[in-house]
Parts: C-alpha cells; sequence; structure tokens
C-alpha cells in the first residue's frame, strides 16, 4: 500500500513544478505528518525530493529526476490505453498526436507489459453512434474544439428554427453523445448547451478568456441531459399494464419515466395488472412508443389516444382478418 502510494507521489511532483504539503495530502488521501515521512523515505531511496520552506513552499523533484512508469500494473496499463477514442480523436484532429502519445508510454513501460495496447485493442471498441445511424463530423468541429483547448472566446452563429442567431460564447467542453457533438459554453451570465452541427460560423478570438476552476464538465452534462428530458415530457398517459407489459416499458419509453411510472402504480393482485400514470412527450410520441407493446398495455386515457389505440386495433384487426 505504503509503496503504490510513494510512486504516485513521485509521479504527482512529476507532473507538476512544484506541490505543497496539503496538496499531496488531499490528493493521497492521507495527513500532511505522512507527507513529510513519504518525502523523507524518498530522499533517504535517492529520489531527489526536495522541500521549500515557507508559506509558498512545498515539495519539488529537482535536477529533471524523471522515473519510468515501472509501477504501473497490468489492469492500470491496459486501463491507460482504454481511455483512446479513436473516432472521437480522428474528429477532434488529436489522432496522430494521441499516437505518439501512446508510442511514450509503451516505450516507458515494463517488458512485461509491451503489450497492453494490442490486448486492450483486441478486446474493446467503442462505437458511440446509435444502430441505423451513420456518424458525420461537424464541419466546425475543429475550430471549436480549438477554441475549447485554448480557452479562446468565439462569435458563432447558430440555427435555431427557421433563422440563426449570433451569440458571443466561451467554450468550456465538448461531448460527444450517441453520435452527436454538443459544446458547453458560457454566454453571458449562464452556462449553455450547442449542437456543434448546426454552427453555421465560427470566429475566434486572439485573447483566452479566464476560465471559471469551479466549473465541472461532467457534473453540468450530467445536470443539463437530465432537465432537458424531463422538459420533454409535458403529457401524461393512465394505462393498464399485463406483467409482461411492465417488464417492457422501459424499453420503449422514457426508462426514468417509466420506472417512476411503475413505482408509484397500483398493481391488481387478482392477475397482476398495473395501473400507472406514465409522462410523456406527446400523444403522438407516445402512440408510436406504447403501440410497440401490442396487447400487454391498455391506454385508459387521454380519451382521444385511446381512440386512436382502437382504431389501430380494428386496422389491423381487418389486415390481418
Amino acid at each position: 500500500m505504503r509503496a503504490a502510494r510513494l510512486i504516485k507521489l513521485v509521479l504527482l511532483l512529476q507532473s507538476r513544478p512544484s506541490m505543497t504539503a496539503a496538496e499531496l495530502a488531499e490528493e493521497l488521501e492521507v495527513s500532511e505528518r505522512t507527507i513529510t515521512r513519504d518525502a523523507l523515505a524518498l530522499s533517504e531511496a535517492g529520489v531527489p525530493v526536495y522541500a521549500d520552506r515557507g508559506r509558498a513552499g512545498g515539495y519539488r523533484l529537482v535536477g529533471g529526476y524523471r522515473t519510468r512508469l515501472t509501477g504501473l500494473a497490468r489492469g492500470e496499463a491496459e486501463a491507460l490505453f482504454l481511455s483512446g477514442l479513436p473516432g472521437a480523436l480522428r474528429d477532434l484532429g488529436l489522432a496522430d498526436a494521441a499516437s505518439a502519445a501512446r508510442l511514450k508510454v509503451s516505450a516507458a513501460l515494463l517488458p512485461s507489459l509491451r503489450d497492453a495496447p494490442e490486448a486492450v485493442g483486441r478486446r474493446f471498441h467503442l462505437d458511440a453512434p446509435a444502430w441505423y445511424q451513420e456518424p458525420e463530423t461537424p464541419e466546425l468541429l475543429a475550430p471549436v474544439a480549438e477554441a475549447v483547448w485554448g480557452d479562446r472566446p468565439v462569435r458563432a452563429r447558430y440555427r435555431r428554427g427557421d433563422g440563426e442567431v449570433e451569440r458571443e460564447l466561451q467554450p468550456y467542453g465538448l461531448v460527444l453523445k450517441a453520435g452527436v457533438w454538443y459544446v458547453c459554453a458560457r454566454a453571458g451570465s449562464s452556462y449553455r448547451t450547442y449542437r456543434v452541427d448546426r454552427f453555421t460560423s465560427v470566429e475566434l478570438a486572439q485573447e483566452p478568456f479566464a476560465r471559471d476552476p469551479d466549473f465541472d464538465l461532467a457534473a453540468f452534462w450530467t445536470e443539463r441531459s437530465a432537465e432537458f428530458a424531463r422538459s420533454l415530457l409535458r403529457g401524461e398517459v393512465v394505462l393498464r399494464l399485463t406483467p409482461a407489459g411492465a417488464r417492457r416499458l422501459p424499453y420503449v419509453t422514457d426508462r426514468a419515466a417509466a420506472e417512476a411510472a411503475l413505482a408509484a402504480g397500483v398493481r391488481d393482485e387478482r392477475d397482476g395488472r398495473v395501473t400507472a400514470t406514465l409522462a410523456v412527450e406527446s400523444e403522438e410520441v407516445a402512440f408510436g412508443q406504447l403501440l410497440a407493446l401490442g396487447p400487454e398495455a391498455e391506454v385508459l386515457s387521454p380519451a382521444s389516444l385511446r381512440a386512436r389505440f382502437a382504431a389501430a386495433a380494428r386496422a389491423m384487426a381487418e389486415r390481418y382478418a
């Protein structure tokens, strides 16, 4: 346990000019006293760890010291190469840089771990787009990505509805969701999400903007995508479901909405049917989704949707008579 911590401490100091005992203690989840003892142990073992005293002091490596990545276990090495996403890197123009980085890391690994890249490549491949969709790289993804990497503001024109709007944006991060690229950006005092394929022009400013250090891209995307999904569900449908229909409901409509409906539903102990109120986007969308359940679901309300299912059932019965 301690050996792994010492290796991580050295790698942390290699990656930054200097770190305080408090910063190291937080990263390694130990006390500052433990950091002091670990630094002394490394120094005694020949690793040139130097402690700067004073308020602005900290720990650093001297003499350009570098260590080989001999502390990596096989699982860690494979996880490192697993993090590469070829399609996304190619879209962002980073495929060559990623390839060079993998070669450098491979060269630093122990001989027994040199086959880690090939082992992962033979066992895992990410295909982000959904079925029946041909992914397309947005024409303006490259300049948007350049703005994200360089913290550079952009003036962008964006298709919205039947027209276009112009926005001054501070791009904070890119997200690839089901084959579609989104940019999370600050517009004025709020953060918003834009589809990159709807940009019609992007002009990068020369001076970078001051990035908010508290912005968390993953947390922002999770929150906003959940809000977006909820905002689509503006209607309600009351259903009576057979046990088979209840099991299949999460697979034909919004999963969170289906699970919430089933959890609050009322079960008839005589036949196991569940009466539930399901949040839906619209009657049109609900009709297309619930039709997949066939006789395993009965729409009780609204009356207009129930009548539509009855008409569809009669038409199908006539077609298959």
